[in-house]
């Protein structure tokens, strides 16, 4: 039970509470987002169940962005031990754990505790590794610029069905481990049914941290992003200037929508497998 948000428990914080939280919480992070807006940083929440793969993602970012010239940071959350702190200091990356306790989730004012004593302004993407958890952790605005959703092929078609409020919330999901697809009893194509029917503006990279598939398209994606936050690459001249900014608006291709059982929906992911279907001249391919 998160002692912090009750978990939705209306018995044990009560809706007027809980509205309070979240409202200082909004506060917060309106001041973390003027400051990675100030500093020129791409900030990101990264979120997804325990086991997911989020670590790993990272630790193959550092190797895939290294010839970008990028500084990544990071602070990563768990409820207890600093082991994912530790392996993304492993891979390069400066990082510094938070332990939260019982807390399910990170909020904006742990996040901005956490930046004192670490030189996050000198990197040009900065990874906020969030609690392993779907629920409590798309509900906090942490001032990032963008969420990103982490899912692994290995915890069922159906799981954004079941927690759609965190695939809401998500700009991007990374479907992680697939290059475990044949060892699985597992339809890539239910996974992306299920995501387009709870994503607003659907937008899913396939990827494996193992075999480097998928990497060169998240990179691109994270490039993208970048330009919106420093264009070409530059940084704010007079880092002291407060500019506030709404979180980032994430581009996605043009989608092409059709339905299935009656159910219209959008599908705008990046796919590294077929399904035997054409969308035809403007549409995207499944051989």
């Amino acid at each position: 039970m998160c002692t912090t948000c009750g978990c939705g428990d209306t018995e044990l914080v009560p809706v007027e509470l809980h509205e309070k939280i979240l409202a200082g919480n909004d506060r917060a992070a309106r001041h973390n987002r003027e400051h990675f807006v100030e500093a020129g940083v791409l900030a990101l929440n990264l979120m997804g169940s325990p086991g997911a793969g989020k670590t790993a993602v990272l630790e193959a970012t550092a190797k895939a962005a290294a010839p970008s010239g990028w500084r990544l940071g990071a602070v990563s959350a768990d409820l207890a031990t600093d082991n994912d702190a530790r392996r993304l200091e492993k891979a390069g990356i400066p990082s510094k754990a938070i332990t939260t306790g019982q807390a399910c989730h990170l909020d904006a004012e742990l996040v901005h505790r956490s930046l004192h004593d670490f030189d996050w302004k000198a990197t040009d993407v900065f990874f906020i590794e969030n609690v392993g958890n779907l629920v409590c952790p798309a509900i906090y605005d942490l001032g990032q610029a963008a969420n990103v959703v982490v899912l692994s092929v290995t915890e069922g078609e159906d799981k954004p069905l079941k927690y759609p409020v965190m695939f809401k919330a998500a700009d991007l999901v990374l479907l992680t481990k697939v290059d475990l697809v044949p060892h699985l009893d597992v339809d890539l194509a239910k996974v992306h049914d299920a995501l387009a029917r709870v994503m607003p503006q659907p937008r899913v990279i396939e990827l494996s941290a193992r075999t480097g598939q998928g990497m060169e398209r998240w990179i691109a994606w994270l490039a993208e992003l970048r330009q919106v936050v420093a264009p070409g690459g530059a940084r704010p001249a007079n880092p002291h200037t407060h500019a506030t900014v709404p979180h980032v608006a994430v581009k996605v291709e043009p989608l092409h929508s059709h339905s299935h059982d009656g159910h219209p929906h959008a599908h705008g992911h990046d796919h590294g497998h077929s399904h035997g279907h054409d969308h035809g001249p403007g549409g995207h391919r499944h051989d």
